[in-house]
């Protein structure tokens, strides 16, 4: 991810004086009346923001504004995104970062830390308990309805120890101040705590942007957490083969969860392979990565997918995000999953009612950071002792939402009438298990910028990460994911408006100058060792090159049809039948749609209907948007400037003004003026595609999809013209020209005259055009000669059914005419290249993208 803040921070004015930051008071909104207030104390700013206000040269409303906007266009820059459940083709909205960050003090952080660390270790031993002696579940001190009872206790797994014996690595918490400045535990994540990955980009975009100030107030590094993260994990995977180094993988749901930006960027922070469900396997009780080199073995998982899909053999039947086996090869001992599968029961709010007597049970001690006061309705006592106070809870569902107990947001008795407050006790008295009270808490209020010259407060509460470092022991994150209320909101959710802060802690010792990046690398440490590539990153590699070239064929192809049509001068009935049997095979009208020649301004209607047609298959507008998806499933392989410019392609292709309903999208003229936007935004693409990419064979894979479409095309555009005229006319052959992109060479070379010979010396044997017929195929055989072996062979052997490239043929005998006044050679060979690219697109997949052929790997036995 491109980083491109300049430090901007000014500790004195231009007049050499300290900035006033009397000023902050001023345009500082109050807190709300019963909130903890994060900016101020009796007497003014808190000591830590009177700090940071003269350290940030924040002095002026006019800067908050500017840094704001240095943040948001960092953020666009970096492709941050967050995903609210977006649908298919859904549109990922920026992810929010404000301004200001949320700075924690020594004490502060001293007593989080501990208390966070001991609740982590406490987890640690539930689940080992429960999956292991249920001593809990025998005395007493967790009901068994609330553990047995919750979906997310996976019997499958009982009985069964993690490799290394730890079940929990990462434990995140979220906690919040009351009016006093105490801090409290609202909840627990334990499946996959998400957060990681954007406090981190949080952490990059805030700290540059005020450098003197982070270095000044003594913020501690982050980075060290991370790795210790990796190194636990590397010492608790099962790696039987000691010379084979171990491979961790990052297993994410897929570009349509709410957070997978966060997915890429941990994978490319931590150095690890991002993966989804269908790239993994399980044979013989291991889990394997499906490359393109067959099956490599993976021995520990680090999962952002939550437990009940993670196998469809043994968990969520229907679930398409798992791998089917994967319970049993954790099991087995030969693969770690990191957390471990069975733990989602510990984030019911049920639970924080039953952790003061389970550490005292435990560990003899009380826990130092206390939960909020929580009272699970499943047990009559605490039901009788809350349910008349209604108006002082937060409502709660104990078990995640089902058929029969539907789920449904946390409900503030406050804001309830008191007759919804009746219905309410209806409800829950007719299921008590399904319900949780929790105690209302008024969240202490954070200084945010608000864009309109005011800092306002908002709600906050901290998400802080505990990682568990060696048997036992638990390292603190010094920071967090800080999240804010959206206005008006009394609870924190980034679904609703929230936004987020870089969290901030100070130290009085030393700050951690630990770095993840690599040490010093001598030379004979550097090797070509080749980047693993997935299967399934590979097919979607493959497919980005189809879809580039075929939008840009289509482009090019819809472009010459709307100006034929909107000529002063009608194209002869020969070129007009040329150009309907290309769009008719091109899909850019549907079949049954009448030629040009015969009903013109119908045909013009259907084309222009036609290029934002999402459903058409070969719509320009579907080419687009299936580009988008196909780069979507690769974007830890592209950088965020390509992955802006393949949004960009996509998004602005659209009219500019609205038609009412059963109109074309486009007039001629604006399909036209768009249709040359996106030929300049797909030249930029392919510019990125081929001189801003490492030649490994996930790029080998893009050329050769590009390739074999540019050939399909082009041998389609010849055998329209050819085939359907035996004396092309000029309209036809400059027709062509333009389908070739090669107007200006043939121009440079002949001038304007038209002629066969020239025309197919240029588009079908050139070896220095691109975009000949010869070219492309030379481009295809290199490419393909240099593609890994397979079991089924070697890339050479694929290449039988793809016509050589040399020697070319004459030109004499591709312009020779047959009996019949036909161009039979010039067919033959056009015909001969659409089939061979249709053979060897079906080769590449079988060979490459699935893994059902015999001896795939060495690695089984």
């Amino acid at each position: 991810m491109a980083h491109s803040l300049m430090p901007t921070d000014k500790t004195t004015s231009t007049t050499g004086k300290s900035p006033d930051v009397s000023q902050i008071l001023r345009v500082a909104d109050p807190v709300t009346a019963g909130h903890y207030d994060e900016l101020r104390q009796a007497d003014g700013l808190r000591p830590q923001w009177a700090r940071f206000f003269e350290q940030s040269g924040l002095a002026k409303p006019g800067e908050f504004d500017h840094r704001a906007a240095d943040i948001a266009a960092q953020v666009r820059e970096n492709g941050i995104t967050y995903n609210i459940y977006a649908e298919t083709g859904g549109h990922a909205r920026p992810w929010p970062l404000d301004l200001l960050p949320f700075i924690i003090e020594e004490e502060d952080w001293a007593r989080i830390a501990a208390g966070v660390a001991e609740r982590a270790a406490l987890l640690e031993q539930i689940m080992g308990d429960i999956y292991g002696e249920q001593t809990l579940l025998k005395e007493g001190f967790l009901p068994p309805a609330l553990v047995q009872g919750h979906p997310g206790y996976l019997r499958p797994l009982i009985g069964a120890t993690p490799p290394g014996g730890t079940h929990l690595h990462i434990a995140a918490f979220d906690l919040a101040r009351d009016e006093q400045g105490e801090w409290w535990v609202v909840s627990q994540r334990t499946q996959a705590p998400s957060g990681l990955g954007y406090l981190l980009e949080n952490r990059l975009i805030v700290s540059q942007l005020f450098p003197t100030a982070f270095r000044n107030l003594n913020v501690q590094r982050i980075a060290s957490a991370y790795r210790h993260l990796l190194d636990r994990l590397k010492e608790d995977a099962p790696n039987p083969d000691p010379d084979e180094p171990t491979r961790i993988v990052l297993l994410t749901p897929g570009p349509y969860n709410e957070s997978y930006f966060e997915h890429v960027y941990l994978a490319h922070y931590l150095g690890i392979p991002l993966v989804e469900g269908s790239d993994l396997s399980v044979r013989e009780d291991r889990l394997f990565l499906n490359t393109m080199y067959g099956l490599e073995p993976v021995h520990a998982v680090l999962r952002r997918l939550d437990d009940d899909f993670c196998d469809p053999l043994e968990l969520r039947s229907g679930s398409s995000l798992g791998v089917p086996g994967l319970v049993q090869a954790m099991r087995a001992g030969n693969v770690l999953v990191a957390n471990a599968l069975g733990s989602s029961f510990l984030e019911s709010t049920a639970i924080h009612g039953f952790l003061p007597g389970i550490a005292r049970k435990l560990t003899g001690k009380e826990l130092s950071l206390p939960s909020l006061p929580s009272w699970w309705c499943g047990e009559r006592a605490a039901l009788d002792a809350v349910l008349p106070d209604l108006g002082k809870q937060v409502i709660k569902a104990t078990y995640p939402g089902s058929a029969e107990r539907p789920s449904f947001e946390p409900v503030i008795g406050a804001g309830l009438s008191e007759e919804q407050r009746a219905s309410w006790r209806e409800r829950i008295a007719r299921d008590p298990d399904a319900y949780t009270l929790q105690t209302f808490l008024p969240l202490s209020q954070s200084p945010t910028w608000d864009h309109k010259g005011r800092i306002v407060p908002r709600g906050t509460m901290v998400r802080v990460f505990a990682i568990s470092t060696r048997e036992g022991e638990w390292e603190v994150l010094p920071g967090g994911l800080t999240r804010i209320a959206a206005a008006g909101q009394s609870s924190v959710s980034m679904q609703r408006g929230g936004s987020s802060l870089d969290t901030w802690v100070r130290t009085q010792g030393p700050v951690d100058t630990f770095t993840m990046l690599p040490g010093r690398i001598q030379p004979e440490d550097i090797g070509r060792g080749r980047r693993l590539i997935s299967s399934r990153s590979a097919e979607n590699l493959f497919w980005m090159g189809r879809y580039s070239e075929r939008a840009e064929n289509g482009m090019r192809l819809a472009r010459a049809a709307i100006q034929a049509m909107t000529s002063a001068d009608t194209p002869p009935p020969s070129a007009l039948a040329s150009l309907h049997r290309l769009c008719l095979t091109s899909g850019l009208v549907p079949y049954g749609t009448p030629s040009p020649g015969e009903a013109r301004d119908i045909f013009l209607r259907s084309l222009l209907a036609s290029l934002t047609d999402t459903n058409a298959a070969m719509s320009v507008r579907f080419c687009l948007t299936s580009l988008v998806r196909t780069a979507d499933h690769v974007r830890d392989r592209l950088s965020s400037e390509h992955w802006r410019l393949v949004l960009q392609t996509r998004d602005g292709f659209l009219p500019r003004h609205t038609r009412r309903k059963g109109t074309p999208l486009f007039t001629p003229t604006e399909a036209l003026a768009s249709l040359d936007r996106l030929g300049m935004e797909l030249a930029g693409l392919t510019g990125a595609q081929a001189d801003r990419m490492v030649r490994d064979d996930g790029w080998r894979m893009l050329t050769i999809g590009r390739q074999i479409e540019r050939l399909s095309f082009f041998s389609g555009a010849l055998e329209a013209v050819f085939g359907t005229d035996s004396q092309p006319c000029d309209e036809a052959l400059d027709f062509l020209l333009t389908l070739f992109d090669s107007t200006i060479t043939y121009r440079a070379y002949h001038q304007r005259r038209l002629q066969v010979p020239p025309l197919i010396d240029l588009v079908v044997l050139d070896p220095n055009n691109p975009r000949s017929i010869y070219r492309v195929l030379k481009v295809i055989h290199r490419q393909v000669e240099k593609l890994p072996d397979s079991a089924a062979g070697t890339g050479a052997d694929m290449l039988a059914s793809i016509p050589p490239y040399e020697p070319t043929p004459s030109l004499g005998s591709l312009c020779s005419r047959d009996l019949l006044g036909g161009w039979s050679n010039l067919l033959e060979l056009t015909g001969n290249c659409a089939s061979a690219t249709r053979m060897l697109s079906d080769e590449i997949g079988l060979r490459y993208l699935t893994h059902t052929q015999g001896g795939e790997s060495a690695y089984l036995s």
